[in-house]
């Protein structure tokens, strides 16, 4: 097939639709259940600290199952991971939906998060291949595009159904999404022929699988231990440390490990994941800290809270052209351009208040949309710049591990500030605290720049990632 010089394949477009189709399950159901959580804990006679383990054991689910999707991809093959992920996630959702006591729940939530964590770097990997390495900024607006949604509309969705139905159908919900997904990847995602297939790395399985989810598990305990400095967050971050550096010593001396770390030589890649983790603090801390912001200062609802923040969905929208943007100029002027944005929003958000108009709010957190979803784009743009295409599984791993782990951080940092800042201030100089907080991200924000320089200024042609098209 030939491609038009500014326009994706029409294939290639099809594919990518059908396969964010799918994405958009997990990522909205993984926003939806965190607003259940006081819900499932009334219901099922639970503690709310027992409760929390619903979202928990889905995340610690999902990070171990990212490394084995490298190994996964080459030895299945894209399709039929994706079409079992959904199977797997569909059966998740409906045992989760018929769940009969909390223990059983987190049982099943396990189960979904596994699935959930297969299919996105699957997603990226044969996107990216089916493209051939052509028009990744535009490829990068449709692949994230869920992603960037999934934490505007899940607590919308998730307050109406708890406010009309049972909390089952926070998970039923995602059972009609899930068939049509199916049913669509049937038929229009190509059978692809796995390559050489690896025998699976078992040492570096059983030493980076732990190691992802003792490290996650710490950083999600910083916000209920008010802290860093405490043993439930030490312990695991340590241990999980540990565990990391002898995966890397191990890796670096496998024919065929279970992440490649070889992928750290392409300096743009390395800038790429750097920039990622720097940047959560800035980017995903702020997804935790605008709904504390209407709900804590502001005596928002739920619901009101979701449509609040609506806004910032149509600035992620708004968005989408940048990809095409950074193919010709480069990531490194999109995402210096992008921050400066996040920055400035966040410093305006930093002087709102309880009585500032919900007009000028909704301006700014379109402004915050904007800026986020451009970083974002251009990162992964940068990621993929210089890489060939037998490394994208492999790739889309690392990506999705760093994301995750940034993610995490940046979310505990903003706990334990925004905590601090709280019991700091009395409750009449309780905006004080959200203004000190928004001033931090706006800092990180342009912190990220750094890393940023060591990206292209422009993107050149990489012929060598040209790879035949995928009969559709």
């Amino acid at each position: 097939m030939k491609q038009s010089s500014g326009r994706l394949d029409p294939a290639v477009l099809k594919l990518a639709g059908v396969l964010v189709l799918g994405a958009m399950a997990p990522l909205l159901d993984s926003t939806i259940v965190n607003v259940a959580l006081r819900t499932l804990a009334g219901d099922l006679d639970a503690s709310l600290a027992t409760v929390q383990w619903v979202a928990s054991a889905y995340l610690l689910a999902l990070v171990v199952a990212v490394p084995v999707t490298g190994w996964a991809h080459a030895r299945y093959g894209g399709r039929r991971i994706w079409l079992t992920a959904l199977v797997v996630f569909l059966l998740g959702s409906v045992l989760s939906a018929n769940a009969w006591s909390i223990g059983s729940l987190i049982v099943f939530r396990v189960v979904q998060g596994f699935a959930a964590g297969l299919m996105m770097p699957v997603m990226v990997t044969m996107i990216m291949q089916a493209a051939g390495g052509r028009r990744v900024g535009k490829l990068i607006a449709v692949i994230t595009l869920p992603a960037l949604l999934g934490p505007i509309l899940g607590p919308v969705i998730g307050g109406l159904i708890l406010g009309h139905l049972s909390w089952r159908w926070i998970f039923s919900v995602n059972v009609p999404l899930c068939v049509a997904a199916f049913l669509l990847a049937w038929r229009a995602v190509p059978a692809d022929r796995p390559g050489r297939a690896p025998r699976l790395d078992w040492p570096g399985l059983l030493l980076l699988c732990p190691a992802l989810a003792a490290m996650t598990y710490g950083l999600t305990q910083v916000g209920d231990q008010g802290g860093f400095a405490h043993a439930r967050v030490i312990a695991p971050v340590a241990a999980g440390a540990l565990l990391s550096a002898a995966f890397v010593a191990h890796a670096l001396h496998t024919t065929d490990p279970l992440i490649d770390l070889r992928l750290l030589r392409t300096r743009s890649f390395t800038a790429s994941c750097v920039l990622l983790f720097a940047s959560g603090l800035a980017l995903f801390g702020s997804l935790l800290l605008l709904p504390l912001f209407f709900q804590e200062l502001r005596g928002q609802t739920v619901i009101a809270t979701g449509l609040l923040l609506a806004p910032q969905g149509l600035g992620s929208l708004i968005a989408r052209p940048v990809g095409a943007l950074a193919d010709h100029t480069g990531p490194r002027p999109v995402i210096v351009a992008s921050l400066a944005l996040t920055a400035g929003a966040a410093l305006a958000f930093s002087f709102a208040g309880q009585h500032t108009p919900v007009l000028l709010l909704s301006g700014i957190l379109v402004v915050l949309g904007f800026g986020i979803s451009s970083a974002n784009m251009g990162v992964m743009v940068g990621a993929f710049t210089d890489l060939t295409t037998d490394q994208l599984p492999h790739a889309s791993s690392v990506i999705r591990i760093v994301q995750q782990l940034g993610g995490a951080f940046g979310a505990a940092v903003i706990a334990i500030v925004l905590q601090h800042q709280l019991t700091t201030h009395p409750a009449p100089q309780q905006a004080l605290a959200f203004t000190h907080t928004f001033w931090l991200i706006a800092a990180f924000a342009l912190l990220a720049v750094i890393p940023t320089l060591f990206l292209p200024s422009t993107r050149q042609a990489r012929h060598r990632r040209r790879l035949p098209r995928p009969r559709v």
